[in-house]
């Protein structure tokens, strides 16, 4: 059912030192901020030869990023994305399997344009799951 990691997520307290340590430090291509409002996020991506690197900065008080930070206040791991063939049945095969999908379960629209859905971390030892249709 899963595809190639899509890309790791990295919730950072301020983007645009992330974005400068990202692309001066490691020399990595990075894109333009781009504000994501229905996530509550503005994002930046590390492009990678495999795979990408999302940062992540709270966009307004009430984003899950800001809860994050929060707790982890230099920032860390937030989630990894992998993507899939059809999201409506992978969703459908882990609900059967008792997994727990963020949210109303509908695929909602993510960075890249794609449907994406969120998966409970307690149900993936700890770690928060987002997966794209490819």
């Amino acid at each position: 059912m899963l595809g190639r990691v899509n890309h790791i997520a990295i919730a950072v307290p301020d983007l645009a030192a992330a974005t400068a340590a990202y692309r001066d430090t490691l020399g990595a291509a990075v894109s333009q901020p781009q504000a994501l409002p229905e996530h509550g996020v503005t994002v930046v991506f590390v492009e990678l030869p495999n795979t990408k690197v999302e940062l992540l900065q709270p966009l307004g008080d009430t984003s899950p990023i800001a809860a994050f930070l929060e707790k982890n206040p230099s920032g860390g791991m937030h989630h990894i994305c992998y993507e899939v063939d059809n999201i409506l049945l992978a969703r459908d095969r882990l609900v059967e399997a008792g997994a727990r999908v963020l949210g109303d379960g509908q695929p909602r629209t993510g960075a890249h344009g794609k449907p994406v859905l969120f998966l409970h971390p307690k149900d993936f030892f700890g770690t928060l799951i987002e997966l794209e249709q490819a």
